[in-house]
C-alpha cells in the first residue's frame, strides 16, 4: 500500500512539471502571463481527477473515487473558465508582469522556474484529492455528504465573489473606486477565502483514526492558505491595489478583515 501512494505521488509530480511547463511556453509566446493561472487550474483539476480514478490491483473506479474525481473536475471547469475569460480581456497578468520586471533579463529562465515551483508545490493539493478518493470503504458515507456541500459552498462563494467584482467593475460610475460591496465589504479577498475554504472537503471526507494516510489531506488546506494569504495571492493584489487606488485602498484596508469574512469595522478618519 505504501509503494502505491510514493508511486502515486512521482505520478503526480512528473505530470505537474510536465504541465507547467507547458504554462510557460504559451507564456512565452503569448506574453499574457494571465494563462499561466488558467493552465494551472485545468492541469490541477486534470491530474487531481486522473489520480482520483487510478485503479488499484486493476480493480474498477468505486464510487468514492467517482465522487471526488467530478468534485475537482467541476472546481477545476468552473474557475479555469473564469480565469480563461478574464484572460482574454488583458494583455497581462499584473502580478507576473511585475515579476518580470524585477527580474529583468533573467525573467525567462526564472519564470521557467517559478513556474516549476508552482507546480511542485500544487503536489499536496493533488495527493490530497487521491488519498481522498482512496478512503478505505466503498460505501459512501456521511462525511463524503458533507465534503460535498463544502465544496460546493466554497464554489458558489468564489463565484458570487468574482460576478460582484466584475458587476462593480462594469459601472463606469465605480472608474478608479475600490469595490466593497456585498461580500467584499467583509473581506478583502472574498474569492480567496472562498477558494481556501473549498479545500477543507478532502480532510473532511478523508480524516479516520482508521485511515492514518488521511491525515495528508490536511496539507491541501494549509497549503492552499499560506499560498494565498502569503505568497502569490493576497501580497501581491494588495501591493497592486496600493499602486493604482492609493488612499481609497489604505481607507479600505482599515476597515476591512483580509481574509476570514468579518463584520467591517468604523472608518478610520
Amino acid at each position: 500500500m505504501t509503494f502505491l501512494y510514493l508511486e502515486a505521488l512521482a505520478a503526480i509530480a512528473v505530470s505537474l512539471s510536465v504541465l507547467m511547463a507547458g504554462a510557460w511556453l504559451v507564456q512565452q509566446r503569448t506574453g499574457n502571463s494571465g494563462w499561466v493561472d488558467t493552465i494551472w487550474t485545468f492541469s490541477l483539476g486534470l491530474v487531481g481527477a486522473g489520480s482520483a480514478l487510478w485503479p488499484v490491483a486493476g480493480a474498477s473506479p468505486n464510487a468514492r473515487q467517482w465522487l471526488v474525481a467530478v468534485l475537482v473536475a467541476i472546481w477545476s471547469v468552473r474557475l479555469g473558465s473564469h480565469i480563461a475569460a478574464r484572460t482574454r480581456g488583458i494583455t497581462d497578468d499584473p502580478r507576473y508582469a511585475a515579476f518580470a520586471k524585477e527580474w529583468g533579463v533573467d525573467s525567462p529562465k526564472k519564470m521557467f522556474v517559478f513556474l516549476q515551483n508552482q507546480g511542485f508545490g500544487s503536489i499536496p493539493l493533488v495527493f490530497a484529492i487521491f488519498v481522498a478518493a482512496r478512503f478505505p470503504s466503498e460505501a459512501l458515507r456521511l462525511q463524503d455528504g458533507l465534503g460535498v456541500l463544502i465544496l460546493f459552498a466554497g464554489i458558489a462563494g468564489e463565484a458570487l465573489a468574482d460576478a460582484q467584482l466584475k458587476a462593480f467593475r462594469s459601472d463606469p460610475a465605480n472608474k478608479g473606486k475600490v469595490c466593497d460591496i456585498g461580500l467584499w465589504r467583509w473581506s478583502r479577498h472574498p474569492n480567496y477565502f472562498f477558494e481556501w475554504f473549498g479545500w477543507l472537503a478532502y480532510p473532511v471526507i478523508a480524516l479516520s483514526i482508521d485511515y492514518p494516510w488521511g491525515f495528508a489531506t490536511l496539507l491541501a488546506p494549509l497549503f492552499m492558505f499560506w499560498i494565498l494569504r502569503y505568497v502569490t495571492g493576497v501580497p501581491p493584489l494588495e501591493d497592486q491595489m496600493l499602486r493604482s487606488r492609493g488612499d481609497r485602498y489604505r481607507e479600505y484596508q482599515s476597515r476591512t478583515s483580509v481574509f476570514f469574512p468579518l463584520p467591517p469595522k468604523e472608518a478610520t478618519p
